[in-house]
């Protein structure tokens, strides 16, 4: 069985950006996903991926929810209450794994949650999953 994430697939077109406060982790996701092509962008705190996502919509953000200043469920429901954004795919990566954590993710409007550390097929499941979502609509 072929893996939904094969090797031979081009996913450059497919923008990511990945938001995390520990610059390790960041690495870690641009890492996994350059092996697959994917276009990358970082961010190091909420404000940062706000900023970001206002310069160039991504097709997928992989959002953490610890982070200082602006978390990330803030982040989450700030981008789903703006239509602009409010269709963006996002897949929580956190630390944070609790039901209700899960849930509260979920109920604001995340497409997917993911809890550390982070096993990279599960990883790429997960976005590969949610392009196929985007390339669909």
């Amino acid at each position: 069985m072929t893996p939904l994430y094969a090797q031979d697939h081009d996913y450059s077109k497919y923008n990511v950006l990945a938001v995390d406060d520990i610059p390790l982790n960041l690495l870690l996701v641009q890492k996994m996903l350059s092996r697959f092509n994917f276009t990358i962008r970082t961010a190091a705190n909420g404000q940062q991926a706000l900023d970001a996502v206002a310069q160039q919509k991504p097709d997928l953000i992989l959002l953490d929810l610890m982070m200082p200043g602006i978390d990330g469920f803030e982040v989450l429901r700030r981008l789903r209450e703006n239509p602009e954004t409010a269709d963006i795919r996002i897949v929580i990566l956190s630390a944070l794994n609790s039901n209700d954590d899960v849930v509260k993710g979920y109920n604001m409007g995340a497409n997917d949650f993911i809890m550390k550390p982070i096993i990279m097929e599960k990883l790429l499941t997960s976005i590969v999953t949610q392009m196929q979502i985007v390339a669909g609509k």
